[in-house]
This record gives C-alpha cells, structure tokens and sequence, in this order.
C-alpha cells in the first residue's frame, strides 16, 4: 500500500473465496520490480485466469472511477489531479508521512477491491486462477481462499534498478519503498512456490511452464 496507494487490498481471501472449492487460486505476489506483471501474463496466455488487484486499483482511482468521489470526499482536492484521477504521487508522499492516512484510503479502496476481484474470479474463465496482490505477504492472511502463494523472487539490486529504470524515482526513494515492503526472506519464508526473475525475460518462460503443469494437477 505504501509503495502504490491502493494498490492492493491487505488480504486476498475475500477475493478468492468464491472460486477456491472448484479450481485452485494461487496468490500471486512479489516486491516491486520483481516482475508480476511479466509472470502473470505468461500465466494469461496458457490459459490461466489471471485477476490483478493492481489494475482494480487503477481503475478505481482513475479519472470517473468508483472510488474518486470518496477520496476526494474523505482527502479533499488536492488529492485528486486535474483530470480527476487520484494524484498518485500525492497520496504515496501522503501516506509515507502519516500511517493513519493510509489506512484511511485502504477503508476506502480495499472494500472496493474486494469485492471487484470477487465478481472477476466468478466470471472468469480457466482451469485454475491467479490472483495477483503485491502485498500478500504483507497483510499476513492467507486464509479462505488462496490455495497456494507464488512469489516471483529477485535480488534487491535488480529491483532497485528496474524500479528506477521504469520510473525515474531516485535510488533513496526506491530503498524507501522497498524497506516499506516485506523482505525478501520473508516473502520467500511464505511462498508455497518460487520463480527466479532475477535473470533475462527468456529464462522466465520455462519456470512457468513447469508451475502451469502443477496446478492444472490441481497444485
């Protein structure tokens, strides 16, 4: 939450309760730069239903989005931009500064989240499901409904790099955010299964393939 504001509602098993006594949901999460996206959508093309609460949050907090007017209710307009989105950058200075803040917003977005992601995995369609959620390990409840966590593992340097590359945020901003995160023990000290993405895109490809077979087994 921290590093992204309403990036991710702070438990998955809401979301995924719905849609775990008939196929497999696997929480899919990573630290920032780790790679998901890259992940999730090779998962996407093997047929997997892939829902990211990342891209919920998004479009929450876009211009017109569902979560804006209490928002802008709740923070007043200087955090929301001209052109009615939420002002990303804003909020996340917001946030770093004062924890109550950002708890604020997750009552906010979380809920809406929540509940997004329910209708999503309802409707979507594969032999089993990803459920992408940054902050998995973070909000410490894996409990009713993710079957598995999938962490998409690399080294803190080639986060901080790619972080910096795609952003343009300076390196002490990004440690900032990466010290806000769970560490990379800890995430791995919860993962039911690892993919290494600490090297090139094309070695990717394999480690998926071999977890796209385990859970059409069903895990």
């Amino acid at each position: 939450m921290i590093a992204d504001p309403g990036s991710s509602p702070g438990s998955a098993s809401s979301a995924g309760s719905a849609v775990a006594g008939r196929r497999l949901l696997v929480g899919l999460t990573g630290g920032i730069g780790s790679g998901k996206s890259t992940v999730a959508d090779l998962f996407a093309a093997r047929g997997a239903a892939v829902v990211d609460t990342d891209a919920i949050a998004h479009e929450l907090t876009a211009p017109g989005g569902a979560a804006i007017a209490a928002i802008r209710a709740e923070f007043g307009d200087a955090a929301i931009r001209a052109d009615g989105a939420l002002d990303r950058d804003a909020m996340r200075e917001r946030a770093f500064a004062d924890p109550g803040a950002r708890r604020r917003l997750e009552a906010i977005l979380h809920p809406m989240i929540r509940a997004e992601s329910r209708r999503r995995l309802d409707v979507a369609e594969g032999p089993y499901a990803l459920l992408v959620v940054p902050l998995l390990v973070e909000s410490g409840d894996r409990a009713g409904g993710v079957d598995r966590i999938l962490v998409v593992d690399c080294p803190v340097e080639v986060q901080v790099e790619r972080v910096m590359r795609r952003s343009g945020l300076s390196r002490a901003r990004v440690e900032t955010i990466l010290a806000a995160q769970a560490s990379r023990a800890q995430r791995l000290a919860a993962a039911d299964d690892v993919i290494d993405n600490g090297g090139p895109p094309d070695a990717l490809d394999a480690q998926v393939e071999a977890l796209h077979r385990r859970y059409l087994r069903g895990g």
